[in-house]
C-alpha cells in the first residue's frame, strides 16, 4: 500500500556513485540527480492526477436528512495530491524515491491516502461523532494501480542514465 516508490540500492547505482565521486566531480553527480529526478516527475504527475481524479461514491442521503456544501474550504484531493512528494539522492545510497510526505498534510488527513487506496472512506458528518457516513472508493486503486503502470517506465529510465553516466566515466 502507499509507502513509497523506490528505485535504489542497486549495485549498478552503488558502483555508479562510487566512480562518479572519485573521476566525475560535482558536476557530474548534478547533471545525474537532475536526470534521474527527470526520469521520476512522470509518475510523480500520474499520482497526483490519480488522486485528483479519485472518485469517492457516497451513500447518498436518507429521506429526510439533510445535506449542504462542506464547511472547510480545504479540497481533500488536491490536498492530498500535494503531499507527494519525489527525493533523489546520489550519495552513499542512490536512487529515486516516490513518496507521500505527511508532514505536508493537516493532522486530520495524515492517514487518509491510505484509507482511500483501500477503497473504503468513513468519516463524521460535519465533524459530528454522533453520526457517520461512508465513502467508497476504487479498491487497491489510485496508488496501487499508478506505481504498477509508471514504474516499468522509470526504472527503463534510470537504467537509459545509468549507461549514459558509464559512458562519460570511460
Amino acid at each position: 500500500m502507499p509507502s513509497s516508490v523506490q528505485i535504489l540500492g542497486t549495485g549498478q547505482l552503488l558502483t555508479l556513485s562510487r566512480r562518479m565521486r572519485t573521476a566525475g566531480g560535482p558536476r557530474l553527480r548534478q547533471n545525474f540527480s537532475r536526470r534521474v529526478r527527470r526520469a521520476a516527475e512522470p509518475l510523480h504527475r500520474d499520482l497526483q492526477q490519480a488522486i485528483r481524479t479519485q472518485p469517492l461514491v457516497s451513500e447518498g442521503r436518507k429521506a429526510g436528512k439533510r445535506g449542504g456544501p462542506s464547511p472547510t474550504a480545504r479540497p481533500l484531493r488536491s490536498t492530498l495530491a500535494g503531499g507527494i512528494r519525489i527525493s533523489v539522492r546520489a550519495g552513499a545510497n542512490p536512487g529515486a524515491r516516490i513518496w507521500i510526505d505527511k508532514s505536508r498534510l493537516p493532522a486530520d488527513l495524515r492517514n487518509m491516502p491510505w484509507v482511500i487506496n483501500d477503497g473504503r472512506v468513513r468519516h463524521p458528518v460535519f465533524g459530528n461523532r454522533r453520526r457517520w457516513a461512508t465513502q467508497w472508493a476504487r479498491p487497491a486503486g489510485w496508488w496501487t494501480k499508478t506505481v504498477d503502470a509508471g514504474t516499468p517506465r522509470m526504472r527503463a529510465e534510470v537504467e537509459r542514465i545509468l549507461g549514459d553516466v558509464r559512458r562519460d566515466l570511460t
